[in-house]
């Protein structure tokens, strides 16, 4: 198995990127959301990688980070949910904000992501709750102040209040106020209550 490449980016789109590793070239297919973190073309990139070995492909996926590599693999260990649409479900959210909807159990965010119906995204949510890394706020900072604001925006968003509406008020709350996430909710329903 390729555990990891390090090489030169020859070409970096959406689809794929490709890897000079010593005069080979590794098509590798990355999640969306971490294109902008990949080097321009001629630059050096190190990403860790799974590869899948099929009987008539092997195709390498590649991430940034191992927590980023350990999710996809967990994730793909679920029943009906192969490589494809593992990279597409991590290409609709980035890891962290994938393992904060996991651990609220948040059905309707998840089922927004092309390709996942409401069942799929239960069965994601059932199989791997508890399995994932966990966002340690106090060690994470501005993760933790992230993870804070998705909470907070899908709390108010469970309570009827549409996303736009929701950010707009988790922000005012937050420039505001930095305590607990149930501050925080309750600064922007403050804001909410106030139009």
């Amino acid at each position: 198995m390729i555990a990891s490449l390090n090489g030169i980016v020859l070409r970096k789109k959406p689809e794929g990127i490709i890897i000079d590793v010593h005069g080979v070239g590794y098509h590798v297919s990355i999640p969306l959301c971490n294109l902008a973190d990949i080097p321009e073309p001629g630059d050096r990139v190190f990403l860790h990688t799974y590869t899948h070995v099929r009987e008539d492909a092997l195709q390498l996926y590649g991430f940034v980070n191992e927590e980023d590599r350990k999710v996809f693999t967990t994730l793909i260990g679920i029943s009906g949910i192969g490589p494809k649409l593992g990279l597409t479900i991590l290409s609709g959210m980035p890891v962290d904000r994938f393992i904060e909807t996991i651990s609220n159990e948040d059905v309707a965010l998840l089922s927004t992501i092309p390709g996942l119906g409401k069942k799929t995204a239960s069965k994601i949510i059932l199989e791997l709750k508890g399995k994932l890394p966990s966002l340690d706020t106090e060690e994470k900072g501005i993760a933790g102040r992230a993870s804070h604001t998705g909470d907070a925006v899908s709390a108010l968003m469970n309570l009827g209040y549409k996303r736009p509406i929701s950010e707009k008020a988790v922000e005012k709350a937050l420039k505001n106020h930095a305590g607990s996430i149930e501050d925080i909710i309750k600064e922007s329903l403050k804001y909410l209550t106030e139009k």
